[in-house]
């Protein structure tokens, strides 16, 4: 089993603001490092478009509501890509680029191999652990194996 990912965010401002130029700048940089990332299996492609990284896959009417959808071989290839590497950077400094969600926004679950899950599966599992909390079939970093490892080196939870 590989293990999937999906991580929303509501951006503070258009993608072609310049309060989110930075981010937008670096989408190509970052997500092209994860996928050269040992682990890294698949990843939901955007429109293509050079620095619009996944932002062309937003959730409902609004544009500025986007998503994030991979997969890896396991926790702890993900979790040295988002901890351990350039993408820890922009994740310590998400704040000024996306509005604080008052909900939970991350989940993971597992996949067969070979499996590319769509925005609407990788939703249902999001409003599922919202629901239901942590479970085998949507969870958040504290129920993965070597969990302690990973949670070290976690970043403090942005204000």
């Amino acid at each position: 089993m590989h293990l999937a990912e999906l991580n929303i965010g509501r951006l503070t401002a258009p993608v072609d603001d310049p309060r989110v130029k930075e981010f937008m700048d670096n989408l190509d940089r970052v997500n092209g490092m994860g996928k050269r990332m040992p682990g890294f299996v698949w990843m939901m492609e955007g429109s293509g478009e050079p620095g619009t990284g996944n932002t062309e896959n937003s959730i409902g009417d609004d544009p500025q509501f986007v998503a994030n959808l991979t997969v890896w071989e396991d926790g702890e290839s993900l979790g040295n890509f988002v901890f351990n590497t350039m993408h820890k950077q922009f994740y310590e400094r998400r704040a000024e680029w996306f509005e604080l969600m008052g909900e939970q926004h991350f989940v993971m679950w597992h996949v067969p191999e070979g499996h590319e899950p769509t925005l609407a599966e990788a939703l249902e599992r999001l409003e599922h652990r919202k629901v239901n909390g942590d479970s085998e079939h949507a969870f958040g970093w504290d129920t993965l194996k070597n969990a302690s490892k990973i949670s070290a080196k976690r970043c403090e939870v942005a204000a």
